[in-house]
């Protein structure tokens, strides 16, 4: 819980210090599976940055938050909150603290390649998703995400998951819907990734079969009639499992209100003209959480024309194998004549309204950028996601709130992350300056906390004397 005592005097925070690195000294590493990852022994206190809690509210100038085991201890002022005195105590001043972010629609299976039909060529179909998804989750965690719902993978994905929670790679907390429910057979992409119906009770059933392998989430996606809605949500439902349905129609965004579905993903993402106001104005007043994922053609589409060396970080080279590298660099060749952004034009006319539409009627708006698809990799999605909400009208606070508070709330984690606040996971993220001023800030992440193990960006300037983890480190 929050301590009440003010903090120690310099004379003793002074002391406090010295023992700290003392204490660093002879820190202990408990390790977790692999030698490549450590977990720190011990508290742990971040000190001297501006700290946003998740809600929206005004952030705390000079903050100080404490964790032990995984578990935050303590939130507050520096005036506030006193450190323990065996801390190891990291300064972060000049920085930005804030929960770890929830990206609410991604997909672990791609990394940003400029086409879905050659990259699962590329693949062999399914065949070597377990050398891809690595990478795609190391991207995830180091952009400052630490939890991430999947919406469409084989079940592969629970293998990559179970690494990741033995601490084998890196990435974030992950929750998968595995294969979607469709009435389409969806040619480009291998037969694992859906489950292809004819009726409602075969959807009811694959519903129930998809959560009885280990879905977290049901996801619909094109080509159902009302009644596989209704059968498909009560079959989820009866397990106390949440739909979220790929909706772009607005005949079939009708249908999903009709049945209960749960969240709306890609409704107003600016691909299509903008909705009666009559349909926006239900899905606000139902508070169905929305999450628009509205970047991933309309806004990274024209930064890529305008900086196409964004498409040449160096991490993707360190990040990949040569020969996955050379065909990622390889399908950007000529990226606007590319199928995926054909449309690009129309979409980002559409988008001055459309990408709005749901902010001005007060809908409940969720966090998701549909990483990776095409130019949207995951090192730059959710930042940019974030930033693309902020051009559509919402507040950089209000932003923030939804891709953390929010979005624990919508996947239904908010007891356990979401919000810095004693008693939950210690999932932190610190940028360099401040994203209230500017969002884009997000981009610049010098620290990563995911249940208190520390990683380090290449590009961080802390100096962290203590255990910490480096994704520059394979």
């Amino acid at each position: 819980m929050e301590s009440s005592a003010r903090r120690p005097s310099p004379h003793a925070l002074t002391s406090i210090f010295r023992m700290s690195f003392l204490s660093i000294l002879l820190f202990t590493v408990a390790l977790q599976t692999t030698a490549s990852q450590v977990q720190p022994e011990g508290p742990i206190a971040l000190v001297g940055a501006q700290l946003l809690d998740g809600y929206e509210v005004a952030p705390i100038a000079d903050s100080v938050v404490v964790y032990e085991d995984g578990v935050i201890t303590a939130v507050g002022s520096a005036n506030d909150v006193q450190i323990p005195s065996n801390a190891m105590v990291i300064d972060v001043g000049g920085h930005t603290v804030l929960p770890g972010l929830i990206d609410n629609h991604v997909h672990v299976d791609l990394i940003g390649h400029g086409s879905y039909e050659r990259y699962y060529e590329f693949l062999g179909g399914d065949e070597r998703l377990d050398e891809v998804m690595p990478i795609a989750a190391k991207q995830m965690l180091r952009a400052g995400v630490t939890t991430a719902l999947d919406l469409g993978a084989p079940f592969e994905i629970l293998d990559v998951r179970r690494k990741i929670d033995a601490g084998q790679i890196p990435g974030p907390r992950l929750l998968v819907s595995g294969p979607w429910i469709t009435r389409v057979q969806y040619d480009t992409i291998p037969d694992s990734y859906e489950e292809v119906i004819s009726s409602p009770e075969e959807g009811a059933r694959k519903a129930l079969k998809l959560i009885d392998r280990g879905s977290d989430v049901i996801k619909t996606w094109e080509g159902l009639t009302q009644e596989d809605y209704h059968a498909i949500v009560a079959a989820a439902h009866s397990r106390g499992v949440k739909v979220h349905a790929h909706l772009y129609d607005p005949q079939a965004i009708k249908m999903a209100i009709e049945a209960g579905v749960d969240v709306f993903q890609h409704v107003g993402s600016a691909g299509n003209p903008p909705y009666e106001d009559a349909l926006i104005n239900t899905i606000a007043h139902k508070e169905i959480p929305v999450v628009q994922t509205i970047s991933h053609r309309v806004w990274v589409y024209p930064s890529t024309l305008a900086f196409p060396s964004r498409l040449k970080r160096a991490e993707y080279k360190t990040d990949m194998p040569d020969e996955i590298y050379r065909e990622f660099m390889d399908s950007f060749k000529n990226f606007h004549q590319l199928p995926y952004f054909r449309n690009a034009a129309t979409e980002i006319r559409n988008s001055k309204q459309s990408a709005s539409q749901f902010i001005e009627a007060g809908a409940r708006i969720g966090v998701g950028t549909d990483a990776a698809s095409p130019l949207n990799m995951h090192l730059e999605a959710i930042w940019r996601e974030m930033s693309a909400l902020v051009d559509s009208g919402m507040a950089p606070i209000q932003v923030i709130s939804a891709a953390t508070k929010t979005n624990a709330e919508i996947l239904g984690v908010f007891a356990e992350r979401g919000s810095l606040e004693p008693g939950k996971q210690a999932d932190i993220l610190v940028v360099a300056g401040n994203p209230l001023e500017n969002i884009e800030v997000l981009g610049q992440v010098a620290l990563v906390a995911k249940g208190g193990a520390l990683w380090v960006t290449e590009n961080s300037t802390l100096q962290i004397a203590g255990p910490i983890n480096r994704f520059d480190i394979p």
